[in-house]
């Protein structure tokens, strides 16, 4: 069964170039020009893994990412032909796993898409079904995390991200590490990708996450997941 990607992009030229390039890659790809287009075909057929410009007619690729996350933990690659890091940044904070700047490479592209959908199909390392720290309790195979019992809403990097680093609890993980289990690839990843979701995963794991109690930065090194007591 082919795999659906969603292509959110207002320059015909450059969806038929991404659209036959993913087509002979064995995607099925569906087309928006327009951010309310994207969300509505979203909605209609949910796709496997979102490709979505920064720069969009109507809105911006960051509205568009923080409406999909509202009720979607779809993958999203955000596109974009700005390399400014806090363009960048911004589409990671807004909810994006991934990105890529203009000119693409279609292999290129095509090694992300692929590394995002085996991250969404999980991981097939379940000898440990079950990791607690704390007052966190994950389920790995059932992809669920409480704190004191109540459910957090983490999307599938950051679920990955907290359980990568909860399997080495009291370690540290350096940026590399994280990039290669919790991404699928090292070589031309970004350790950007590591801080944003790290920032992000605060937000949502620790009470205070100005002062972090789990999620600790070993500064110059990477990070580690630790009990209070830790």
């Amino acid at each position: 069964m082919k795999r659906h990607v969603l292509l959110v992009e207002d320059d015909p030229r450059v969806r038929r170039v991404l659209r036959l390039a993913l087509e002979d890659e064995g995607y099925q790809v569906a087309e928006a020009a327009t951010g309310c287009d994207g969300l509505r075909s979203l909605h209609a057929d949910p796709p496997d893994v979102v490709l979505l410009d920064l720069m969009l007619p109507d809105t911006d690729g960051f509205a568009v990412c923080r409406g999909i996350r509202r009720d979607s933990a779809v993958p999203v690659i955000m596109v974009t032909a700005r390399t400014d890091s806090h363009d960048v940044v911004a589409g990671l904070e807004a909810g994006a796993d991934d990105y890529v700047t203009k000119p693409l490479v279609a292999k290129e592209l095509s090694a992300r898409i692929r590394a995002l959908l085996r991250r969404a199909q999980g991981s097939s390392e379940s000898e440990t079904p079950r990791l607690v720290v704390d007052d966190l309790e994950i389920e790995v195979e059932e992809g669920t995390v409480r704190r004191d019992g109540d459910l957090l809403s983490l999307t599938r990097t950051e679920f990955r991200l907290l359980v990568e680093l909860a399997r080495h609890e009291g370690r540290v993980c350096s940026r590399e590490h994280l990039l290669e289990r919790v991404w699928g690839y090292g070589y031309f990843g970004d350790s950007r990708l590591v801080d944003v979701h790290i920032r992000r995963l605060r937000t949502k794991v620790e009470r205070d996450p100005a002062n972090p109690r789990h999620v600790i930065t070993a500064r110059g090194l990477g990070y580690r997941l630790v009990g209070t007591g830790g």
